[in-house]
């Protein structure tokens, strides 16, 4: 008895042992919560030049020193916070929770030739460098300089004096403030101090946050005044297109009725022309038929990310975790994937398409493969330039195997459905056997001037938005407003589909019948003129320079506007599709 007794008082110490432990290590950054004297991390993650915001390097390869606290170890807790280059290092200053710190020096170096060189470069080119505490970023600048004419002389900032805000036992502000104006010396020491000064704050722990947004900027009325100007545009499309259908297809058909009535000589002396001309050929498969359903597939499955990151977006806060929407724009791809095989393999096999194996490897790769195209370019760029964006090795890994052990699966899966459930085609006319010779025209009504001319309108509904969204990306802005981009998503949605009907109509009423492309290319022309705009915007937008930020800008314009163009393609061709069954299913085909 004595001894039962014994034992379970022994385990009952250990559960308590593991339990106290368990509370212990989970106040920490990851819970957010914080025992008073409890240990507070300050990262150090990356430094570059204040004009290349992508262009960054681990913070200690500037000639920094560290504290002398033992180092800790950082992982990289989403596979987002990889691919964005967060490299977090333990600084080795003590901080402890709501214990305050007076000045205090935690290291120093002699200024030799090399680090007077490395810290002279950083303060020429305007360094800054951005440290976390709690999830919480700050930033500050390595030095200055000022030139008097006869020589330069340049400062660093030897003092880190940080405020700290909690309210209860959790961290809610963070405020650096850069002191010690030291000039840089060659062969001289420089020491390095910090102090911590703990206060009580008012702001609750969810909406820490809100001082690192900027409504005065993306509130702004010319914001609103966009929304209001694409607003309109969707109204005078809609009307332009109802015009369309209730006016000019009403004469259509009353033409078409007509000529029907009349007998064989009377329509063979008759002038007839018009898109019901091509209703024998209308429906015929497109050239390239596995590239064409491959893209729409793509578009369907990217279509479908973009709305649900957005709705995310909207419900939570992904801005405050570093990595998370890209995380989740990741993890939303590959699990999304049958979407894309079943819309690329459902309209291969209405195509009458063969080859549906090769239909779906290409339509799971071909968006990877785009990607990994740049991101491989760029990552040649920065691991010669030692960037903290060089994707590790096992990162790339990763994703790879996200490629071939789940995207491709899924992609089969959706295949597999879409052949069976939506792979017959459903046309209201018969395909004649032999291709109708197409008619010549006047040069503004070839398809690729009309593929050009789609892509206009379009981008006119977004431009104001794109603004934001590159000043957000390419600047020291945090985009928060998903409300405005989801209800510009949708009129650009609107207005593409009406200015594709438009251009389909005006390309069928010339008799040619190639309207497959011609909608795809016409509404994913928008891609053309957003790249043209990120020329206009690096030049007179920004004073971004260098061979890294530069390609690293434009190899990711680029991604962004093929992106853009294959899901405005999508989207007007799905459009133009109902539109063209609907005025074709009314037509008494001879």
């Amino acid at each position: 008895m004595n001894l039962r007794m014994l034992i379970d008082r022994r385990c009952t110490c250990v559960l308590l042992l593991c339990l106290s432990h368990y509370i212990v290590t989970t106040a920490d950054e990851h819970t957010h919560t914080y025992n008073d004297g409890e240990e507070v991390v300050l990262w150090m993650n990356t430094v570059g030049p204040y004009h290349n915001r992508q262009e960054t390097y681990s913070y200690f390869s500037l000639p920094f020193c560290k504290g002398p606290k033992e180092a800790i170890g950082h992982y990289h807790e989403t596979i987002g916070e990889a691919l964005q280059g967060v490299e977090l290092e333990f600084s080795g200053l003590d901080i402890s929770f709501k214990d305050p710190t007076m000045k205090r020096v935690y290291c120093s170096i002699e200024m030799s030739e090399a680090k007077f060189k490395a810290f002279t470069y950083a303060i020429r080119n305007h360094y800054w460098y951005q440290l976390y505490v709690d999830d919480l970023p700050i930033w500050g600048i390595v030095g200055e300089f000022e030139d008097n004419g006869e020589e330069k002389s340049y400062f660093i900032w030897a003092h880190k004096k940080f405020d700290i805000g909690y309210f209860d036992n959790r961290i809610v502000e963070v405020n650096l403030t850069s002191e010690g104006k030291t000039k840089l010396v060659q062969g001289e020491s420089i020491s390095f101090s910090y102090q911590v000064h703990w206060r009580a704050s008012s702001v609750p722990f969810n909406l820490r946050f809100d001082k690192y947004l900027d409504p005065n900027f993306f509130q702004h009325r010319i914001h609103w005044f966009s929304i209001f100007n694409s607003f309109m545009m969707v109204i005078f499309l809609v009307g332009l297109v109802t015009m369309i259908l209730l006016r000019t297809l009403r004469k259509d058909y009353a033409r078409y009725t007509k000529e029907a009535e009349l007998d064989d000589l009377e329509r063979d002396l008759g002038d007839e022309y018009g898109w019901k001309q091509v209703h024998g050929d209308v429906f015929r498969a497109p050239t390239y038929p596995i590239i064409f359903s491959s893209i729409i597939g793509t578009g369907c499955q990217i279509m479908f990310v973009a709305s649900v990151c957005i709705l995310l977006a909207i419900v939570g806060d992904y801005y405050q975790q570093r990595g998370t929407l890209l995380s989740t724009a990741i993890f939303l791809y590959a699990t999304t994937s049958p979407v894309n095989g079943y819309c690329g393999g459902a309209l291969y096999s209405r195509l009458g398409g063969k080859e549906w194996i090769k239909q779906t490897v290409v339509g799971s790769l071909l968006f990877p493969t785009m990607i990994s195209t740049t991101v491989i370019i760029i990552n040649f760029v920065a691991i010669y330039y030692h960037a903290s964006r060089a994707i590790p090795f096992a990162t790339m890994v990763v994703v790879a195997c996200i490629c071939l052990f789940v995207v491709l699966p899924l992609n089969l899966v959706g295949a597999i459905l879409g052949r069976n459930l939506s792979g017959s085609a459903e046309v209201p006319c018969r395909v004649n056997t032999v291709p109708r010779p197409i008619p010549e025209k006047k040069w503004f009504m070839e398809p690729a001037i009309i593929m050009l001319l789609g892509g206009i309108l379009p981008f006119g509904s977004i431009f104001i938005e794109v603004y934001f969204v590159f000043t957000s990306f390419w600047a020291y802005k945090i985009y928060y407003v998903f409300g405005f981009m989801l209800l510009v998503f949708i009129i650009l949605s609107v207005v593409t589909i009406c200015a594709t009907i438009v251009c389909t109509y005006f390309l069928l009423n010339a008799e040619d019948y190639r309207w497959q492309w011609t909608s795809l290319c016409s509404a994913g022309s928008i891609g053309i003129y957003v790249y043209l705009y990120s020329f206009y915007y690096f030049f007179f937008k920004t004073k971004m320079y260098g061979f890294f930020q530069t390609t690293f800008y434009f190899s990711y314009m680029a991604l962004f506007s093929v992106t853009l163009s294959i899901l405005c393609g999508t989207i007007g061709f799905l459009g133009t599709s109902v539109f063209v069954k609907k005025i074709y299913s009314d037509v008494k085909a001879e």
